[in-house]
């Protein structure tokens, strides 16, 4: 709408000029109006468009506003959720693993990690591959590829892990798939648990059921063998006996005295069968006195059955490392030294194209069972070792060698068939015990443990005087978890004048010594409760900076009897240890400045 105007009467114009003039204002007026019109009107329609930008701009917001909260909400209970769910992946005993497609891993709970014995850092992105064997590997690609095949989840039972010690464990494991949101498969999960203890503790039930078995069986075995022996002595009598008195009878040049000489020996090597069946039946081994391993091994290479082996063995070496001051044992000498001459042929038969065997003699303190062949139970013990580079024994063959007439060996030239079932029977009757290993191609290892005694052969004589280490009532600790080694000790010690006393555990012995001081401790290492002899020692020497003492254990010297002797400890000795050697070592260290 164009607004009306109003013309001043006053201005009166002359001619043309003043009408153009006039024209042109009157056009810019008009002009001047328009514009300030639609501008109102365009101010309006800007003020309502941005009135109705503000609500929907408000609304926007509060729209905003509502999906930022919710996704908060949504955020916090996921999170809530994952650490929930993290902390019951990291507390059950059972491992949990995620891998991607190549078998690396990506994530993994606190069980899986020390299962391995990897520290967390090192096993996230490592390879299963790299602790497992070659067998192992082909089964765990087996299992994951059928899952990756068929989406379906399975179970694998058994499965030998290498932990980074280089232990084995063995574990059961589930594997599932993991897919992403698109449904494509990006790794395994799985859930594993350790069978080690279980599958170890069945093999121990097996291998005892076995040396159970094989224990029967000798048993029944020599029990027939003791029948059969007694029957056929009475038989032999007249065939040993009579020829020896024909033979007494008849003439230098009769014909018939060759055949009645062989008769005679052929009835001695069947005495000499009998005498093992007896030997088998544990009826004919007589357990006579006090002897060493040493000596007898050092008759028998003096014997003419050694010259006799060389001369059918000449590529055959044979080697000894007898352990000077080896203990002596009780026993018979006879059926030893049959014993060790039966372990050297049937480990030279093992080489037929030559090779080496070592004869080897310790001793040796077992304070935990050994479960080998034998189960060695905890003692002293005087070892002899036979072994050879040979041929090695089959694993069938190991379940068998010590039957009677079970044997490989040149039945015309190595003797019954009965040798590996005498040692059996004698190591039995000396109450010791019989651990074997072999690797076919590379040899066999056969050990023999016969409990120690403390008496002496009458033919020996300690090289040093007795005097030379007797004390003088010196005060003496002993600390060690083994009764038996606490007496044998303390008897010891007190035989050569010194006043001992004993204690059980590191524990007892520091609290004693809170109270009491003592001039020397005999210190033992390793105890199966508490604290072992190396803390026991810092801990003494924290009352006693000065306390002297002497350390035996059964081990070798470990890195904590070294740390034991750094702190001040003298002498090492191994146990088990003689009256001189205990005495020698007291004394010396009570001597020193």
């Amino acid at each position: 709408m164009i607004p009306h105007i109003k013309v001043i009467p006053s201005i009166t114009l002359k001619g043309v000029d003043q009408l153009v003039i006039l024209s042109v204002i009157v056009g810019l007026l008009y002009v001047v109006a328009y514009i300030s019109a639609t501008t109102a009107n365009l101010l309006r329609m800007n003020r309502q468009k941005l009135r109705q930008n503000n609500m929907e701009l408000t609304k926007a917001n509060e729209k905003l506003r509502l999906e930022i909260e919710e996704r908060m909400h949504v955020e916090n209970a996921l999170r809530e959720s994952e650490e929930k769910y993290r902390n019951i992946l990291q507390s059950i005993e059972e491992g949990y693993y995620e891998v991607d497609t190549a078998g690396n891993f990506t994530f993994f709970n606190e069980s899986m990690y020390k299962t391995l014995g990897y520290p967390r850092d090192e096993l996230m992105g490592m390879n299963n591959r790299l602790f497992m064997d070659e067998k192992t590997a082909g089964d765990v690609f087996q299992v994951f590829n059928k899952v990756y095949q068929t989406g379906r989840a399975t179970k694998a039972f058994d499965w030998k892990l290498i932990r980074k010690d280089g232990s084995d464990c063995f574990v059961e494991t589930s594997v599932s798939l993991i897919k992403d949101s698109k449904g494509q498969s990006t790794g395994f999960r799985g859930v594993v648990r350790d069978s080690t203890e279980r599958r170890l503790a069945k093999e121990e039930k097996e291998k005892l059921k076995s040396q159970l078995q094989r224990a029967q069986k000798m048993e029944a075995i020599g029990t027939l063998a003791g029948g059969v022996a007694h029957d056929l002595n009475n038989i032999l009598s007249g065939l040993v006996s009579y020829p020896e008195l024909l033979l007494m009878e008849i003439p230098e040049d009769s014909p018939l005295r060759k055949p009645i000489f062989t008769i005679q020996k052929s009835g001695e090597k069947a005495a000499a069968i009998v005498q093992d069946l007896l030997t088998l039946a544990r009826r004919g081994v007589a357990i006579t006195g006090v002897m060493n391993l040493n000596h007898i091994i050092s008759e028998y290479l003096l014997s003419p059955e050694y010259e006799i082996l060389k001369s059918f063995h000449q590529n055959v070496k044979v080697e000894t490392n007898l352990k000077t001051g080896l203990l002596n044992i009780i026993g018979s000498s006879v059926h030893l030294a049959k014993t060790l001459m039966n372990l050297v042929s049937n480990a030279a038969e093992a080489m037929p194209d030559g090779g080496k065997i070592l004869i080897s003699t310790e001793n040796r303190y077992i304070d935990r069972p050994i479960r080998g062949y034998d189960n060695v139970e905890e003692g002293d013990y005087a070892v002899l070792t036979v072994s050879d580079t040979g041929i090695g024994i089959s694993s069938e063959d190991m379940e068998r060698v010590f039957e009677p007439f079970y044997t490989k060996k040149m039945m015309d030239r190595s003797g019954t068939g009965l040798g590996m079932a005498v040692v059996w029977g004698t190591v039995k009757d000396h109450k010791g015990y019989i651990d074997l290993a072999s690797n076919e191609g590379k040899g066999t290892t056969i050990t023999l443990y016969f409990p120690i005694t403390r008496q002496e052969s009458i033919k020996e004589k300690s090289q040093l005087s007795i005097e030379n280490y007797l004390g003088k009532g010196e005060s003496i600790l002993v600390v060690d978890d083994v009764e038996e080694q606490r007496e044998i000790a303390c008897a010891s010690l007190t035989k050569l004048g010194y006043s001992a006393d004993a204690i059980s555990s590191g524990e007892e012995a520091v609290e004693y010594l809170k109270k009491n001081s003592v001039e020397l401790v005999v210190l033992d290492m390793i105890m199966q409760k508490g604290i072992n002899g190396r803390e026991t020692y810092e801990e003494i020497l924290k009352i006693h900076p000065k306390q002297k003492a002497i350390i035996a254990s059964g081990f070798t010297e470990t890195e904590d009897v070294k740390a034991v002797q750094k702190l001040g400890a003298g002498k090492y000795i191994k146990k088990p240890y003689t009256i001189e050697k205990i005495g020698i070592a007291v004394k010396e260290e009570l001597e020193k400045s």
